[in-house]
């Protein structure tokens, strides 16, 4: 029998990644949060609202009944990180023991400063966790585009599994262990990525871009070491890889978000016309908190969440950070 892989969460990624896991052989369950969103996606074979133009497999089908993912072996959460506590107390009910739950969403719990793991193992404590996160853009997924991709887990065995379902020759998941190390990574880039953003908006050049991109990620890996992560893991898919994917296109949402800001526009309203999460701006502060917690030093993520917090005007935020005395690349 193919396996049974439940997908919560209907936005572009999530049916995305419906639509790689159908590609890899798995019948796939994908909840919507909107009912017209799942009635859509059964009865025209695609995601109008979020992924239009893409045709989906047959072997989705799409659900607004949190209990008919109760069948499923294996599940990929793919809500936006801020409503993560509240999404899968609400699917508690429904999941078995022992289930491997990949988070597929990146960022910081406000408040509490908790990552994704954190949240999943105080809510659904039954779950084997794991962390998906990488260089990806729903659109290249969802047409096969190659694309690869970390697949953290400390239990090898779920890893091995969670590979298998959603596994292609397209869609290459790389198996690692560390899940701190996934979850940093994923969740700084979308910071980073405004900042490039910014760059970018200004016109300040493929120079001050590219020590954007080195900076940004010499910071990234100080936060996640200091909470235990192995530095090899930012070298990775997980950290480099999907900082420079998220830092090069405006196809990013968080990129786009500091571009139309380096142009001047306000960010109320570069919110206001979007129907997607962009992640970045809220976890920002969150990213602050952290390292004011554990002593890390993150100048740029600092500019950026002075900025979405109106606390510093872009021009203000950048003649801040190249008045910084000089210092030793290394530290």
């Amino acid at each position: 029998m193919n396996a049974r892989l439940g997908i919560v969460g209907a936005g572009a990624w999530g049916t995305a990644l419906a639509q790689a896991a159908a590609r890899a052989g798995s019948s796939t369950m994908l909840w919507a949060f909107e009912p017209e969103v799942a009635r859509a996606i059964n009865d025209t074979r695609e995601n109008p609202v979020f992924l239009k133009g893409v045709t989906l497999d047959q072997r989705i089908r799409a659900t607004h009944d949190a209990a008919d993912l109760s069948a499923c072996d294996a599940w990929l959460v793919v809500t936006p990180a801020q409503h993560m506590r509240a999404s899968l107390a609400g699917f508690a009910p429904y999941l078995r023991p022992g289930t491997p739950v990949a988070l597929c969403s990146k960022g910081i719990e406000r408040g509490t400063l908790k990552l994704m793991s954190e949240v999943l193992a105080e809510t659904l404590p039954g779950a084997i966790p794991a962390v998906l996160s990488g260089p990806s853009f729903a659109a290249d997924v969802a047409r096969g585009l190659p694309t690869a991709v970390t697949l953290a887990c400390t239990d090898p065995a779920a890893g091995a599994a969670l590979i298998a379902m959603i596994g292609s020759a397209s869609f290459r998941p790389y198996l690692a262990d560390d899940l701190i190390g996934a979850e940093i990574g994923g969740s700084v880039k979308n910071v980073l990525a405004i900042a490039a953003g910014i760059v970018e908006g200004r016109e300040l050049g493929r120079s001050a871009h590219a020590a954007l991109i080195a900076r940004g990620f010499a910071e990234m890996t100080r936060l996640a070491v200091a909470l235990g992560a192995q530095r090899e893991t930012l070298a990775g898919l997980c950290g480099l890889g999907d900082l420079v994917l998220t830092c090069s296109s405006p196809q990013s949402r968080n990129m786009s978000c500091g571009l139309a800001l380096g142009r001047g526009e306000a960010l109320a309203d570069i919110m206001a016309a979007r129907n997607s999460v962009t992640e970045g701006v809220a976890t920002a502060p969150a990213v602050m908190e952290l390292a004011a917690r554990h002593g890390v030093d993150m100048p740029i993520c600092a500019a950026v969440a002075a900025i979405v917090a109106g606390e510093a005007s872009v021009e203000d935020a950048i003649t801040a950070l190249l008045a910084r005395p000089f210092r030793n690349e290394g530290v």
